[in-house]
């Protein structure tokens, strides 16, 4: 008996639900978790949408010899590991995702680490930039003033923040001294 595993399959943008579609067609097990969010459109209308909560990502309960089926699929583009081998998901994970997911108010948030470099997205300090010294209850940002040789510490929500990709941006304090050629 060949086992079977979660995996992680990484999709084309906006294309988690009709990769979802696709699978069930070919009755393979997957999970694809959304948050239900209320959007209001421009014309004042408010809908009710079902969102990823992991945009690009849904996960299959497949063997390792299945993944043909699902890489073969229109709108995959990889399984999730490390070159061509792909690396299973713990089954309490996802299980615990299945069954607690309805329970409690959950929303995409950006993933973030201490120490990394992350900008304020929204609200009264947006465009800052600074390093993320703590996420338990709340995230704090250390923001800088290099000019002054200042630093201050803010706590900001998560939803509010995202991670700066590039490790060789300067690091500023305020959009006043901030330049996009960094």
């Amino acid at each position: 008996m060949v086992s079977s595993n979660w995996f992680a399959v990484h999709t084309g943008s906006c294309q988690e639900k009709r990769v979802a579609q696709h699978l069930s067609t070919r009755e393979i097990e997957h999970f694809l978790p959304v948050s239900r969010n209320a959007r209001r459109w421009k014309n004042g209308c408010t809908m009710l949408l079902d969102q990823p909560l992991f945009p690009g990502y849904l996960f299959v309960k497949i063997s390792r010899l299945e993944r043909v089926r699902v890489l073969e699929l229109p709108g995959v583009h990889s399984i999730v590991g490390n070159g061509r081998e792909p690396i299973p998901l713990p089954d309490s994970e996802i299980e615990s995702l299945r069954e607690g997911i309805g329970l409690v108010n959950v929303e995409p948030c950006p993933f973030l680490n201490v120490g990394e470099r992350a900008r304020i997205i929204r609200g009264p300090l947006q465009n800052m930039v600074g390093i993320i010294a703590r996420k338990k209850n709340g995230v704090r940002l250390i923001l800088s003033l290099e000019l002054i040789a200042k630093s201050i510490s803010v706590e900001v929500s998560a939803n509010d923040v995202e991670p700066i990709d590039s490790p060789s941006r300067v690091l500023v304090g305020s959009s006043a001294f901030a330049s996009d050629s960094y």
